[in-house]
């Protein structure tokens, strides 16, 4: 009967466990309203799956992998929106194995599952980026230290190994997590591990695993140091310390609770006395990146694994009397709050509908956008709108002209060139542009007699083009008022005074192309 009862149990834990995964990745696709487009950056990052490198401007090459394998399946959106709900998912399975491994009962795991379900990770998931993945890095490299702590096997260093590989190929960012790892155990009963020829190995290996990109940033003049320039100059200037800290608060706001309880756990809560360097890397991390003015999301692969243990902790505190009834209102929180962010932070409603919101001045109706200012609708949302229409403008001017082989789709920027490679229906054609990676990529061995250029409405100064073209033409705009590329003109430049293929490869040469 005991067996029976043991199999019985275990298939609740993986009918259970399966569920939530299958929720997780289903729900992703249900919290998008159907006007919203693709956002920006996933355009650009679609484009890398036919440029496949060791390295980019802007992100390591993991993501141009999961790319070209959307674009084997199809390119579809579907494929384009499976993989960070996927690795929402997996985020959820490593913590659940953590519950598991640290003998935490099911009402822990369904606690925890539930709590990271309805968060901003559903947020985060509904983009095509590298933080979902990034995030799941986070979640497992936690993991894997548990883990070796827990059974001292050497292998789960080497695990570590490719996790740190994985996430150092797939997003920068990673290495923060390293950073606040290394002294919370140096300080912490575990400083043994350093001696531990295994550690080191599996460092190397690490070393090893990313070594290709590091060859490409030196062939490149270590790019990232120029994105990184660029990020703190344009982006980062913005940021409120005070901001990322309430931010911070905000992102777990309906299971903060559990959060707490996770960092309770570790020094009142003897079981978990082991694993008390984890709160320290937590406060290294933060303190990191607070000093650094870095943006509030870079820190969210930070608090996943708290859950495991805040959950475990609370399940001991609720576990009879009438605390035993607390669990349902612990529940009932996360959904409440669940709602209110559903509401306020994801696209499920029309643009119409947050204008409107904005117009009333109802909570939570304005959005600070990266330049600091605030605007009705949020700036990822207005990221996910005006593309098709550009898209469809770009081939009807294209298919109008003689010629094509010696015209040049030029944008001002890469979330223009890639909608418009994305969402083309004619062969053939290319939208480019003078940055990010755009600039390794156009092709210059030809000759250019005309240019489709694609402007924004902030830079529709003719100087340049007047000094280069004896033929201007305004010939349309995107007329999408809610999308940040609203009044984008689309310019026809044509009879060129001079070989302007010849010029650009020489300023591409100087590298002044831009």
């Amino acid at each position: 009967m005991a067996i029976k009862g043991m199999e019985t149990q275990k298939r609740l834990n993986q009918l259970l466990l399966f569920s939530f995964l299958f929720f997780k990745i289903i729900i992703q696709y249900l919290v998008v309203n159907p006007v919203y487009e693709l956002q920006r950056d996933e355009y650009l990052h679609l484009d890398q799956a036919k440029h496949l490198a060791w390295g980019y401007h802007s992100v390591p090459p993991v993501t141009s992998w999961i790319s070209w394998m959307i674009l084997q399946l199809g390119n579809s959106h579907f494929w384009v929106k499976f993989f960070p709900s996927l690795f929402g998912a997996l985020t959820i399975l490593i913590v659940w194995k953590t519950i598991e491994s640290l003998k935490g009962n099911l009402f822990a795991r369904t606690l925890a599952a539930t709590a990271l379900l309805f968060s901003v990770l559903i947020r985060i998931n509904i983009l095509y980026q590298p933080n979902s993945l990034d995030i799941l890095c986070w979640t497992f490299l936690y993991y894997a230290i548990i883990r070796f702590i827990q059974t001292d096997d050497k292998k789960w260093l080497y695990w570590l190994a490719v996790g740190v590989a994985i996430g150092f190929l797939n997003k920068y960012n990673i290495a923060f997590c390293i950073v606040g790892i290394l002294p919370a155990l140096a300080l912490s009963v575990h400083k043994r591990l350093y001696l531990n020829k295994h550690f080191y190995f599996a460092g190397l290996l690490a070393l090893l695993l990313i070594s290709p990109n590091l060859v490409w940033q030196y062939q490149n003049g270590f790019p990232v140091f120029a994105h990184m320039k660029e990020l703190a100059e344009t982006q980062l200037v913005h940021v409120s310390r005070i901001s990322f800290f309430k931010e911070q608060l905000f992102f777990f706001i309906g299971s903060i609770v559990i959060l707490f309880a996770g960092f309770v756990s570790f020094f009142t809560y003897a079981p978990f006395k082991p694993y008390r360097f984890l709160f320290w890397a937590f406060v290294f991390t933060i303190s990191i990146f607070v000093f650094l003015k870095a943006k509030a999301y870079y820190a969210i692969g930070l608090y996943p694994i708290f859950f495991a243990f805040g959950s475990i902790y609370i399940s001991q505190l609720l576990s009879n009397g009438w605390k035993f009834y607390l669990r349902y209102a612990l529940v009932a929180m996360i959904l409440f709050f669940f709602y209110l962010m559903l509401e306020i932070t994801l696209p499920i409603y029309t643009p119409e509908k947050y204008v409107k919101n904005a117009e009333q001045k109802l909570s939570f109706s304005e959005h600070t956008w990266e330049d600091g200012k605030k605007y009705p609708i949020s700036q990822d949302f207005a990221d996910m709108l005006g593309w098709k229409e550009l898209a469809h403008k770009v081939d009807s001017i294209y298919l109008s002209l003689p010629n094509k082989e010696s015209i040049l789709i030029l944008c001002d920027n890469y979330g223009q060139a890639g909608a418009i490679n994305y969402y083309t229906k004619v062969d053939g054609l290319q939208a480019d542009a003078f940055n990010t990676d755009y600039d390794k990529w156009v092709n210059l061995d030809r000759q250019i007699n005309t240019v489709i250029r694609i402007k924004t409405a902030k830079n529709l100064s003719s100087t340049r083009d007047l000094s280069l073209f004896n033929k201007i033409t305004t010939v349309s705009k995107l007329e999408n008022p809610f999308a940040r590329e609203s009044g984008t003109r689309l310019i026809l430049l044509e009879q060129p005074k001079i070989d302007l293929a010849a010029l650009l490869r020489e300023e591409r040469a100087k590298g002044n192309l831009q």
